[in-house]
């Protein structure tokens, strides 16, 4: 005899026994064009894997759904009776995952930002965030390559330039002076480093994509050591690589004094020189977001600790060795 939970998992499982959804799939697409070949286009796969899978569905059904003529197709009884429902049903599908997905993206923050901002300066303070707002999960999109925040490429975005960014909202987080910076190593092992004119006995680490306004050759002038061949040493393509080889006591770096503030700060990086041997950086660090996605809670919430971060930051003063 069957107990009584036997018969309402037999009950349930009748009433949610369905063909496959790919025969499904197949039978909606092929009965809306009258075609296997344009059902076989939408779908991305050959005509013959639709027709398998129809073949498969009316081998279940016990029924026909397709006339098959020479040159064309032609729904059966069935076919017709089945596809507005059928088509209502994959709408619906359609629909539910969407709203799916739209609750999964509720919750996600993707921050397109270049390499060096990110490793350098946002990264060390993100658990600040993710600790004042748990429910936002961030994901970070290290790359230089410009993305159109609004075709959602990204949520928001930091880029370094001059501002002036059209169809966005920005805001100014902070500009930069380039200052040397080296391992403590560099002042107790290597030749004496005591003034600008001595960097002609170091390694100098050159930012490549940063000379066109911070340059060893702008900076050198400033500081009158003109005895020190400015464009010796290795070059990257990358801030975050000079101030590893920075770190690691390969030479001196002139990096942006904010990229470099909390290894200055940790004593892993310090200043060979004075605060005034500086050089003004012409750009500055921008944050851009999609005028009229701005009072999204993710985005907002992130983009008021963001200038809360680079409003306190600015207020402290970069380490001096």
């Amino acid at each position: 005899m069957i107990s009584p939970d036997t018969l309402a998992l037999l009950i349930y499982m009748s009433r949610r026994a369905l063909p496959p959804l790919r025969a499904l799939q197949a039978f909606e697409a092929a009965a809306r064009h009258l075609s296997f070949a344009k059902a076989a286009a939408e779908l991305g796969v050959t005509p013959g894997a639709v027709s398998h899978q129809i073949k498969m569905l009316e081998d279940w059904l016990g029924e026909a759904l397709f006339h098959r003529l020479t040159r064309a197709l032609r729904l059966t009884e069935a076919g017709e009776a089945a596809l507005p429902l059928m088509t209502e049903g994959f709408d619906h599908l359609a629909a539910a995952t969407a709203k799916m997905q739209v609750r999964k993206d509720d919750h996600l923050l993707t921050i397109s930002v270049s390499p060096g901002f990110g490793s350098l300066w946002l990264v060390p303070r993100l658990d600040r965030f993710r600790r004042k707002y748990p429910d936002i999960e961030v994901r970070l999109d290290g790359t230089d390559r410009l993305v159109d925040i609004a075709a959602g490429e990204a949520d928001v975005a930091i880029r370094y330039g001059m501002g002036g960014y059209s169809g966005v909202q920005s805001d100014r987080l902070f500009a930069m002076r380039a200052i040397p910076v080296c391992s403590p190593s560099v002042l107790s092992l290597g030749p004496s480093l005591r003034s600008p004119s001595d960097l002609k006995d170091h390694t100098l680490l050159h930012v490549e994509w940063k000379e066109a306004e911070g340059s060893w050759r702008t900076w050198l002038l400033a500081a009158g050591a003109t005895d020190v061949d400015p464009f010796k040493g290795p070059r990257f393509t990358k801030e975050e690589m000079a101030v590893r080889a920075a770190l690691v006591g390969e030479g001196v770096a002139l990096i942006g004094d904010r990229m470099a503030a909390d290894h200055l700060a940790s004593g892993r990086l310090v200043r060979p020189f004075h605060a005034e041997l500086s050089t003004p950086l012409v750009f500055a660090y921008f944050l851009l977001v999609q005028k009229d996605r701005r009072d999204d809670p993710k985005i907002a919430s992130f983009r008021n600790w963001l200038l809360d971060e680079a409003q306190s930051f600015q207020g402290t003063d970069t380490p001096l060795s």
